[in-house]
């Protein structure tokens, strides 16, 4: 499929409307996604990204019917990972000889994963050019660890298009392509839960590379990431996404997700929510099961949490299997500025309250100091616990909080905040 992006651009890649799994199993998908590859036609032509190995040979097939692959001049690799890289295998069995220009890490991912073949790689650095004719030139910006060592993104000079890697973009099939074009809500949803699971762990390297692309001056008309849909009308609105969301960001809401055996530490669960409520009805409250819930959906609503309330029975003297596995999970993600609190019910013996707030901390929350550990069910005497934990986390985070807040708790906005702005398209 070929889509005019602008000019002599124009969109190649694979918008994969039954993907529901990526980085194997750990990022559930529920609006598809894209693989995006982009052809450049100036006086000379230059591909940039591949798409997933499992649609290399139709990505080949399907460029060999838009242009005669012998007239490719270059091969742009943003980013070595296989969603982007799977068919540059297929495709450089066609046109073996055409240079390769990416990052000095790429060449070691690529080579790698798909051996040593003696291809033509260029390694180039942030603010080194190609010329690609017709007064245009491309420029190289590396990105490393946004979200690999190896990532880069690519500048078109005169179209002002920032080819940006994974850094933008979302998991989100769309045929329309450009932002304008999609359901809003969905948009923003797709794209807070891609930089809550993807790129958060890298939150201080963003601020300082958004930092670093504004020094550049670059004149930005569109930016295409390599996922999802194409930043056409207002595109700075994702770049200003981004500061927010790199610097602790949060709103007013309350997070909480529990595991239970028997049903107790649900009921206690639905407690404490209703005691969040009644202390702070402004309050946006989200409740997960955990083993029932979609993780990656979870975490974006603890990513946009001020704090969270984490619970779990006591179970074989530890806490269920599927919450150490969750909390692992949360660790990796490394939000900062959020408070926490913990509670289960414990039947013979206790302790599960312990461990959370123990792992709690240690994944760099701030953990409150009243947990509520009811024997076997929650009963009167244990309301007091309750609201003394409730008050104590609304306490913790009014008092210590330091990140942006935001109150997006209507569609309206939601699209207040992700609409144009009266600013120069510059970065």
């Amino acid at each position: 499929m070929k889509k005019i992006i602008k000019n002599n651009v124009s969109f190649v890649g694979y918008i994969d409307w039954e993907l529901q799994k990526f980085h194997g199993d750990d990022y559930n998908i529920t609006s598809g996604s894209s693989q995006n590859s982009y052809l450049i036609e100036e006086e000379k032509t230059a591909l940039i990204d591949t798409v997933w190995s499992p649609h290399s040979n139709e990505f080949v097939f399907n460029l060999k019917n838009i242009i005669d692959l012998k007239k490719i001049d270059y091969i742009i690799i943003n980013h070595g990972e296989a969603d982007h890289s799977g068919a540059l295998y297929t495709l450089m069995q066609e046109i073996p000889e055409t240079p390769i220009y990416c990052t000095e890490a790429a060449i070691k991912s690529l080579t790698g994963q798909y051996g040593e073949h003696g291809w033509r790689f260029n390694t180039v650095k942030t603010g080194d050019e190609l010329d690609i004719g017709n007064n245009k030139k491309l420029i190289f910006i590396e990105m490393k660890m946004l979200h690999w060592p190896d990532s880069m993104a690519t500048y078109l000079t005169q179209d002002n298009i920032l080819f940006s890697m994974d850094a933008f973009g979302q998991h989100l099939a769309t045929q329309e392509l450009f932002n304008n074009r999609v359901n809003q809500e969905l948009l923003y949803k797709e794209a807070i839960k891609y930089f809550a699971n993807i790129l958060n762990p890298f939150a201080p390297l963003i601020t300082k590379k958004l930092t670093e692309l504004k020094s550049l001056n670059l004149p930005i008309d569109i930016i295409a990431p390599s996922h999802g849909a194409i930043w056409l009308k207002d595109p700075l609105q994702i770049v200003d996404a981004y500061e927010k969301w790199s610097n602790s960001y949060q709103e007013d809401q309350i997070t909480i997700a529990y595991e239970s055996m028997w049903g107790a530490t649900a009921k206690l669960a639905q407690m404490i929510a209703d005691e969040i409520n009644t202390q702070n009805p402004n309050t946006k409250i989200k409740l997960f099961n955990i083993s029932k819930s979609d993780k990656t959906e979870v975490m974006a609503e603890v990513f946009k949490s001020r704090a969270i309330a984490v619970g779990a029975p006591t179970c074989l003297n530890s806490i269920p299997s599927s919450v150490s596995g969750w909390l692992a999970y949360l660790k990796s993600l490394k939000f900062k500025g959020k408070k926490a609190a913990a509670f289960g019910c414990y039947g013979w013996s206790g302790g599960s309250v312990k461990i959370l707030q123990k792992e709690l901390q240690e994944a760099g929350f701030k953990v409150a100091d009243t947990g509520v550990a009811p024997l076997w069910s929650p009963k009167d005497e244990d309301i007091s616990n309750i609201k003394n934990m409730v008050s104590e986390l609304i306490k913790i985070f009014s008092v210590c909080n330091r990140g942006y807040f935001f109150n997006l708790h209507s569609l309206e906005s939601i699209m207040t905040f992700m609409s144009p702005k009266s600013h120069a398209n510059v970065i």
